[in-house]
């Protein structure tokens, strides 16, 4: 384990142990909708359609090195891509065997890249990574997950966020959400979000 992943999961279970202490961050509040594209990842499985070309077409999964292979386009790098790029990309390498090539890329299965993913922690029902979907929200999460344990400290889970290279921290009220049905609780969230839900001492 590297230094830097070490370091993030000390500051993880510094958030987690000390959830409750000192003052607690901003609540989140409702913002701007903002259209995130989904960027393909090592795990995800493309739908690759050739048009007029059912020999050339195939499902591929992307490999851990981020690269797919399909008949006549080896080692094509994918993570990180739209599935537009994808296409556009591998149409120019079949336009040198196939006449006017039209690619069209559709994920089956979604994993994404660790930028687009939503992390959660802590005393969720089942705390895991979640792929980043179009407008997904708070309770999107909570679905995802299951839900919190009764050893949460809802009221005082929050969100890291990382945007332009400085991590902010917003609190969540997961108990008035979950539990309450308050949907003015439910928030936004988006791609590289890390939700930390720390236990409760009482």
């Amino acid at each position: 384990m590297n230094v830097r992943v070490l370091s993030g999961w000390i500051l993880v279970g510094l958030l987690l142990g000390l959830g409750g202490c000192g003052s607690d961050p901003p609540v989140a509040e409702p913002q701007p909708r903002v259209d995130t594209p989904y960027l393909v990842g090592p795990g995800d499985t493309l739908n690759v359609v050739v048009w007029r070309s059912p020999e050339l077409s195939l499902s591929v999964s992307v490999r851990r090195d981020g690269k797919i292979t399909t008949p006549l386009v080896e080692d094509l790098q994918a993570t990180g891509k739209t599935p537009t790029q994808i296409a556009r990309e591998i149409e120019q390498v079949l336009s040198r065997y196939v006449q006017n090539p039209v690619v069209t890329v559709i994920i089956t299965s979604f994993s994404g890249p660790y930028s687009q993913q939503v992390r959660v922690i802590g005393e969720a029902t089942k705390p895991q990574s979640l792929a980043y979907r179009e407008n997904m929200t708070l309770l999107d999460v909570m679905i995802a997950v299951g839900g919190i344990t009764d050893f949460a400290a809802g009221n005082r889970a929050s969100i890291l966020r990382t945007e332009g290279g400085k991590t902010r921290q917003f609190r969540v009220l997961l108990i008035d959400l979950v539990r309450r049905g308050d949907l003015s609780a439910n928030v936004e969230m988006r791609p590289g979000d890390v939700l930390v839900i720390p236990q409760s001492y009482f």
